[in-house]
């Protein structure tokens, strides 16, 4: 089964910044398009950002918009997120996930591979 591996996740004070990312080693994330999700306790799983297989195409939760950027670097074999301007609800578990389709998509339940999650905690 091939899984993505995310890291960069930790403990940041509100109004802080982290810069998660997922790698894939075993498969060729140019071919896919990419996206991060979180959960946090008791909550279910939530989109926070896709990315096209170009990069060029990005979709963003409401609650994320012009704090998060999501970006890759193909030649890498890369997938980051950015989080800027962190607040407390921002605490979750942060998942990576691919799928092979042109197309995005906020439904969890499309794409085919996930990695294991990396926590990001914001608090004072």
């Amino acid at each position: 089964q091939l899984q993505l591996v995310e890291s960069g996740g930790g403990l940041v004070e509100p109004g802080g910044s982290l810069r998660l990312s997922c790698a894939a080693p075993g498969f060729t994330l140019a071919y896919h398009a990419i996206a991060w999700f979180r959960q946090a306790p008791g909550k279910e799983r939530e989109f926070v950002a896709a990315c096209s297989q170009s990069g060029i195409t990005t979709n963003y939760a409401d609650s994320v918009k012009g704090r998060f950027t999501i970006s890759r670097d193909n030649a890498k074999n890369l997938l980051y997120l950015q989080m800027n301007s962190l607040k407390p609800e921002d605490t979750a578990m942060y998942y990576c996930a691919a799928r092979t389709s042109l197309a995005l998509t906020t439904n969890a339940l499309l794409y085919q591979y996930w990695g294991q999650g990396t926590q990001v905690t914001v608090s004072s």
